[in-house]
């Protein structure tokens, strides 16, 4: 019997796990900490009784994704959850002393539309058709990069979308509402504004929001992993934790797939790399940081928009001008005085995850790639600039910076979490041009991390493709 070895117990580790062992191999997952998940753990950082999500927390990719959704993982306790709104995005008070608003994305592009006032119609235009088909985008945003496309004409306008600067793509709006959420979500690219492609993670965020939201699962992101944990078992699959692979020509199976960044597996597997293939990956770098915070807190946040209390997400960012230069800052490796700000609300929709009437709030600023400062006083200060009085109510906190996250994921590294700098270059040459983006060596080795396309974010396509890769090879399909 063929026999395989996964490193790494992230979602992308067991989807490629999982698939091989539907195929009849035996596999084994190795995860070096003592519990599986990569940046899909629940763990309580502050208080007793009070969950955190560790990295990831809303989920559009793992509720789009093909393969996890074939799992029908709800077999195994999953849950999902959707808030209210997906997404809010506070703006500054108006200097005429009117309240403070906030832009908000609705699962529903009409609704949407309605609160962006004479930016409705652009936006319904921008994003209206992606939403109607947007099973059709999925299905090949979600393949390999070098293939031929199932729905050619979704795809081109998706790709007349998603090619364009971010700072080009606001300028279908009028008023900064618009621009600014969609700024805000194209932040989720971790890149500079003014670049080609900047706009395709929002694109693609934004189509997800309308189709079925950003949702998160009951009781944390673990609850993801426990079930995909349980498919694998099911299927004859291992895992062993604890154990930190240095060397990977020690695992001694047929196959070895790692769920680690390039440089990290050109560590592992020494001269077992072809030439070209180590140049490329030796080429391919990590992008810009987050520093997380999680906090426990009394009651809920108070936001000076009210709106801003029923989303699940939100944007501290301020204007589209102001979300370009931190995101430009950071990514020149300097730490912007304002970073742009994720917040998640999670409790909202999940009371399980309090505890006494202490709620967790779930937070990071994108800073330079290995930021060695703090950071957390700017994201507590970007937080108090949309919720004055929000320091009041902290009981507790917890930070983990670039250099900690690392060391809690060898994958993330330089606290890096989407998988590599998400430049033109490296968007399609991810980690090398060709079709061979998962081959480290034929029938050997693979790459199955969010370094291989699709990228970045919880789906587990990059695992399920570097599996089915590796089962080619070996012609069992």
């Amino acid at each position: 019997m063929t026999t395989a070895t996964v490193v790494g117990s992230g979602p992308n580790g067991l989807a490629a796990a999982i698939r091989l062992a539907q195929a009849g191999i035996a596999v084994t997952v190795v995860e070096a900490e003592p519990t599986i998940g990569g940046g899909a753990r629940t763990e309580e950082l502050t208080v007793a009784g009070v969950r955190h999500d560790v990295g990831a927390t809303a989920m559009p990719g793992a509720m789009s994704s093909p393969f996890l959704r074939s799992l029908r993982l709800e077999r195994h306790g999953l849950r999902w959850l959707r808030h209210e709104a997906v997404l809010a995005h506070p703006l500054d008070a108006p200097a005429d002393g009117s309240p403070a608003t906030a832009a908000l994305l609705w699962e529903d592009v009409s609704r949407t539309a309605q609160g962006l006032g004479r930016d409705g119609a652009a936006w319904v235009r921008a994003f209206g058709p992606l939403a109607r088909r947007y099973d059709e985008v999925v299905h090949d945003t979600f393949a390999p990069l070098a293939h031929w496309p199932r729905h050619p004409l979704t795809m081109a306008r998706v790709g007349m979308r998603a090619a364009l600067p971010t700072t080009w793509f606001t300028r279908r709006f009028a008023d900064e509402p618009a621009r600014a959420l969609f700024a805000g979500i194209a932040a989720h690219g971790f890149t500079r504004h003014d670049t080609p492609l900047s706009a395709a993670a929002g694109v693609m965020l934004t189509a997800a929001a309308h189709d079925a939201g950003w949702p998160i699962v009951e009781g944390g992101s673990a609850g993801l992993i426990t079930a995909l944990e349980c498919e694998l078992r099911s299927l004859g699959g291992r895992i062993e934790t604890g154990r930190r692979v240095v060397d990977a020509a020690a695992l001694g199976t047929d196959l070895v797939l790692l769920s680690v960044p390039p440089r990290a597996a050109l560590r592992m597997l020494g001269g077992d790399v072809p030439a070209r293939t180590r140049r490329a990956w030796s080429r391919f770098r990590p992008g810009p940081a987050a520093f997380k915070v999680d906090l426990a807190i009394e009651g809920d946040v108070p936001w000076s928009a009210p709106d801003a209390r029923r989303a699940g997400v939100l944007h501290l960012g301020g204007s589209s001008a102001e979300i370009a230069a931190a995101e430009r800052a950071a990514v020149a490796g300097r730490m912007p005085e304002r970073p742009f700000v994720l917040v998640g609300q999670q409790y909202l929709a999940d009371p399980s995850r309090s505890a006494g009437g202490i709620n967790p709030l779930w937070a990071y600023a994108h800073v330079p790639a290995g930021f060695e400062g703090d950071a957390a006083p700017a994201v507590l200060a970007q937080i108090e600039r949309f919720a004055p009085g929000f320091r009041d109510r902290i009981v507790a906190t917890h930070v983990r910076g670039p250099r900690a996250l690392e060391s809690h994921n060898g994958a993330l590294l330089g606290g890096d979490i989407g998988g590599g700098a998400n430049t033109a270059r490296q968007l399609v040459a991810r980690p090398r041009l060709g079709f061979n983006a998962y081959r480290g060596r034929r029938g050997r080795v693979y790459l199955c991390g969010s370094s291989t396309p699709p990228g970045g974010g919880v789906h587990g396509m990059a695992g399920f493709h570097a599996a089915e890769t590796a089962l080619r090879d070996l012609g069992a399909i």
